[in-house]
């Protein structure tokens, strides 16, 4: 993302003009876009005209419009849950998943607010964002501190994709690339691996392995960017044997094929990792698994990963200081006992502004008390079980007991309306 130009004032007040580059800067103008802001960006629009025949012509028009944001609406490229099949021949599953991938879509829409020879003003209109094309934003409510946070966040340079993961089983897998923001499931493929038999012998399994290895090899070439020097790690995780048939494989066809890059990728990046399961939820674990954290601990979704892991470990095993839920985390924020908060950027997204500052203000709460806030995102996997426990938890540096600090409100609130009684 480029930052093109900004003018904030001391009481948030302003704008700020984005330049988004790829789909991990679409994700941060889905994040900073809230309901009820001013976004003005290039829009085509298909206008009418009536000669003096009376005849009619159309024609697009591609012009600058500003909004007011009545709704925001993102699309990932993320391949759909269903796996693509290959059971067809391997020539027809490499045309049918060969090309660019689809980039993420931002739709923003609203009523126009600014005077257009082609457009009325109040009219509707919705913003197709693109890549490159600068998009001008100004706040509602003015810029808090952690959509600033996010714009700083977004226009740090070298960002995109640090981990590319093959998450396998005999016969599935999928491709994954990690980057600071997002898990996009690039591609999937399923091989049908008939069992072994005894008449049949293990022929047939065998060449449906090796059929299954080649698709992959196939699919790695083009979906795992192993020769990009920001690509940190190359993970290939499954449960049992598989990923060390996989890896070998790769290794021995790279070789064969003379592919220096990728032999010289997988020596020096890539990790195997046991998992539970062969499906994408799973890359939970391999953020978690040694092997990979010791070489990613810098990274924002490493972090996330280790954070909620020791937030679930600290709830079995003094539960007092493992909080989750806004009500109850607000209490904890409010006595100072929060060491740690974890927070879902989708709680930031409430179309309620007054929800939004709620969550704004603990964050500041927390920061301000010398605790440590991590924001996770909903678009990876950690971030979406963080929004399965209510989106917002804390790990608290001294244990309190709820149902205390409960009875303790209780008791607060008699007194303060006693006290307006006798008032």
């Amino acid at each position: 993302m480029k930052l093109v130009n900004k003018f904030i004032d001391k009481h948030g007040a302003g704008h700020v003009t984005l330049r988004p580059e790829d789909d991990e800067d679409m994700w941060h103008l889905y994040n900073l876009i809230q309901e009820g802001d001013s976004v003005r960006a290039p829009a085509v629009r298909r206008v009418q005209t009536v000669s003096s025949t009376g005849s009619t012509d159309s024609h697009r028009v591609r012009l600058n419009l500003t909004l007011q944001v009545g709704r925001v609406d993102f699309s990932s490229s993320s391949v759909p849950a269903g796996s693509i099949s290959t059971q067809d021949t391997a020539d027809q599953e490499a045309s049918s998943s060969a090309g660019a991938p689809a980039t993420a879509a931002l739709h923003i829409s609203g009523r126009v607010t600014s005077e257009n020879p082609h457009v009325k003003l109040g009219a509707f209109h919705t913003l197709d964002v693109e890549a490159n094309r600068d998009v001008r934003i100004e706040k509602n409510d003015g810029w808090d501190s952690v959509a600033q946070a996010r714009v700083e966040e977004a226009i740090i340079p070298g960002r995109g994709a640090e981990v590319g993961a093959v998450v396998c089983g005999e016969g599935v897998a999928a491709f994954c690339l990690l980057s600071q923001h997002m898990t996009l499931v690039t591609h999937r493929i399923n091989v049908p691996i008939p069992r072994k038999a005894a008449s049949s012998g293990a022929s047939q399994h065998d060449k449906a392995l090796l059929k299954f290895y080649g698709t992959l090899y196939d699919s790695f070439i083009r979906h795992i960017p192993y020769g990009t020097v920001g690509l940190r790690a190359i993970v290939i995780a499954s449960p049992g044997w598989v990923r060390d048939a996989v890896y070998d494989y790769i290794v021995t066809e790279a070789g064969r094929r003379g592919d220096k890059v990728l032999q010289k990728a997988m020596k020096e990046k890539c990790v195997k990792v046991h998992v539970s399961s062969p499906h994408v939820h799973s890359l939970v674990e391999v953020l978690k698994s040694p092997e990979v954290s010791n070489q990613l601990k810098e990274t924002k979704f490493a972090r996330e990963g280790m954070m909620l892991d020791k937030f679930f470990k600290m709830l079995g095993s003094d539960e007092m200081r493992a909080w989750y839920g806004p009500d109850h985390v607000c209490l904890a924020a409010d006595r100072g006992a929060i060491g740690t908060l974890l927070i879902s950027d989708n709680l930031f997204r409430a179309s309620d502004p007054a929800t939004r500052k709620k969550y704004v203000s603990v964050v500041e709460s927390v920061q301000q008390k010398g605790g440590e806030v991590v924001i996770f995102s909903s678009m990876h996997e950690s971030g979406q079980q963080l929004n399965q426990l209510t989106g917002i938890a804390a790990i608290l540096t001294f244990p309190l007991d709820i149902e205390v600090v409960e009875s303790e409100e209780r008791e607060e609130e008699e007194r303060r309306k006693e006290q307006e009684m006798m008032s």
